[in-house]
């Protein structure tokens, strides 16, 4: 037979093209449409991690994604299963991560089974993604596939949907060759307009720079932290954009955790210059623009998104590394006035830091996050799911390495924390990782505590437990509604962990939870460590005492 003849199976084409893409694992879980995309993985070398629920295979797929720069994928049936990727798409959208989501379908040249179970999985992702596309010829495989993951890796990344109906897996094609991967390189800003961002530094009396969500992207580490060296400037970040410069340099002002009057706030106020390197409108505004505030240079990837709260003065766009040491070489050593809002630093952190080491039982937001520093070294990483502790891990814990607080401040989902601690788990099996979720959160996807102990992770679990969805009771109670409708009961977590082949832990005094997790650290494996909270402290930090605090401004 000469090789013009061999014919190859459409879904050994799609496998052969994701090996060419690097991809070792797959997340998901399989349909009987997908049955000859399974067969084809058996036989390579990529892994099938079976999930208990589509979502959190979306969940890792997209956290690999955030943590290495390349697409992670996953994989499920059609219809319902398809559908249970949908929250996974909207995360990575929003979050700009990329992702290659793999949907099956029913035969599309016959119709057998006339309309059951098929829904317009394309239409549906469409708007939750950046393409979304049907294959409809095997032969056209090599290239979608392809054309796929440069989409996904594009600024600003994203999730690409493909739907591979089981026809088209299945039918036998002649050989078609892989499409050879080509570095893309992006452009450094133009030279008028570093000139013109260097000439508004110069001229500024307070400047202040501000790290967003873009400047967790990996290739842009180097050059961010290089820029705040060679400057001076004191810098601030969002909740998204912790750890791009080590956080226990003498130039960190803080986390702007809320919109307005936080007490880094304070220098956002006093500020003239801000420089927002890598901010994505996505997010929860870190501070709001208006006609008396600061001048604003955006930095980043793309051009600004000109939003209500966010309309900048001028533009720098391009690779942010590169383009913010060109920007340096016109700024180093001629900035006499850079550090001018640096004396504000100590009571800002100070303010933050108030009652971190308090005894109370139950334990506060403060000394909950102050005890997981101690435990975590600089590399580990802290996976939080979504809920009121949020907003405390980001004002309180420092960061000192880039995407070792991994936090949604985008589409800020709950279900998120434990798939994301373990995909980070699986990346550095040799690096500490805690996934810290509500119970609320928690047991919207701790079916997968059974996935970690299968895929035996090390990794630790803690549940936070106030028996109720902490945030909305909390705005609840700001907003002076009647307290309804947010609270509900527990399972006994550590005998539910055991009940996985987990490690079950309860914290039933303060002093015994740091020791609690380092001991289960040292163990290895799975553990689950829980313990209640008290929230009381959301009133009196978050509202009370900012309230006295903008007063005393005015």
């Amino acid at each position: 037979m000469s090789g013009q003849d061999h014919k190859v199976k459409g879904s050994d084409l799609f496998v052969a093209a994701l090996e060419n893409e690097g991809v070792d694992r797959i997340f998901g879980v399989p349909g009987e449409e997908n049955l000859d995309l399974v067969e084809s993985l058996r036989n390579s070398s990529i892994e099938l991690v079976l999930t208990r629920h589509e979502q959190a295979a979306a969940f890792m797929a997209a956290t690999h994604g955030r943590l290495t720069g390349k697409p992670g994928v996953c994989l499920s049936t059609l219809g319902p299963g398809a559908l249970n990727l949908s929250t996974g798409a909207a995360y990575a959208h929003l979050g700009a991560m990329p992702m290659i989501l793999i949907t099956g379908q029913k035969a599309i040249m016959s119709s057998r089974q006339a309309r059951f179970q098929i829904v317009d999985v394309v239409a549906t992702m469409k708007p939750l993604t950046k393409l979304s596309r049907q294959i409809v010829s095997a032969s056209s495989i090599p290239t979608v596939v392809r054309d796929a993951f440069r989409v996904a890796m594009e600024e600003r990344p994203g999730p690409v949907h493909l739907e591979l109906p089981e026809d088209i897996a299945g039918d036998e094609v002649p050989a078609v060759p892989v499409i050879p991967i080509h570095p893309i390189e992006i452009p450094v800003a133009h030279r008028a307009a570093l000139d013109r961002a260097a000439e508004m530094i110069l001229a500024a009396k307070h400047p202040l720079v501000m790290m967003g969500a873009a400047t967790s992207r990996p290739r842009s580490t180097h050059g961010i932290a290089s820029f705040v060296r060679r400057t001076g400037i004191p810098f601030f970040t969002t909740q998204m954009g912790k750890g791009t410069v080590p956080g226990g340099t003498n130039l960190y002002m803080g986390t702007a955790a809320l919109s307005e009057r936080d007490y880094v706030h304070d220098a956002i106020d006093a500020a003239d210059l801000i420089v927002a390197i890598g901010h994505d409108p996505i997010e929860k505004p870190p501070f709001i623009m208006g006609p008396s505030g600061p001048k604003v240079i955006h930095v980043s990837y793309t051009s600004a998104s000109v939003e209500q709260v966010y309309f900048p003065d001028a533009e720098v766009v391009g690779d942010v590394g590169p383009s913010l040491e060109l920007l340096a070489d016109r700024l180093e050593g001629k900035l006499p006035q850079a550090a001018a809002l640096l004396p504000l630093r100590e009571g800002i952190l100070g303010h933050i830091a108030d009652r971190a080491t308090e005894a109370r039982w139950p334990p506060t937001p403060q000394r909950i996050v102050h005890d997981i520093r101690q435990v975590i070294p600089e590399n580990g990483i802290v996976a939080l799911d979504n809920g009121m502790y949020k907003i405390w891990f980001a004002r309180n814990y420092r960061t000192r390495v880039a995407n070792t607080l991994l936090l949604d401040n985008a589409l800020a989902t709950m279900g998120a924390g434990l798939p994301s601690a373990m995909m980070a788990a699986m990346l550095y099996p040799e690096r500490r990782v805690l996934a810290v979720a509500g119970d609320g959160g928690f047991m919207m996807n701790s079916q997968e505590m059974e996935t970690a102990v299968r895929l035996k992770l090390n990794l630790v679990v803690l549940v936070l437990e106030d028996n109720a969805y902490g945030m909305i009771r909390w705005k609840q109670a700001v907003d002076h509604f009647a307290d309804y409708g947010m609270t509900f009961g527990n399972p006994d977590f550590a005998l539910y962990a055991k009940s996985y082949g987990a490690k079950g832990h309860r914290i039933a005094s303060i002093d015994s939870f740091g020791p609690t997790l380092e001991a289960a650290f040292k163990e290895g494996g799975v553990h689950l460590v829980s313990i209640p909270i008290d929230y009381s402290e959301n009133v009196r930090v978050l509202v009370d005492e900012l309230r006295a605090h903008e007063k005393a401004k005015a």
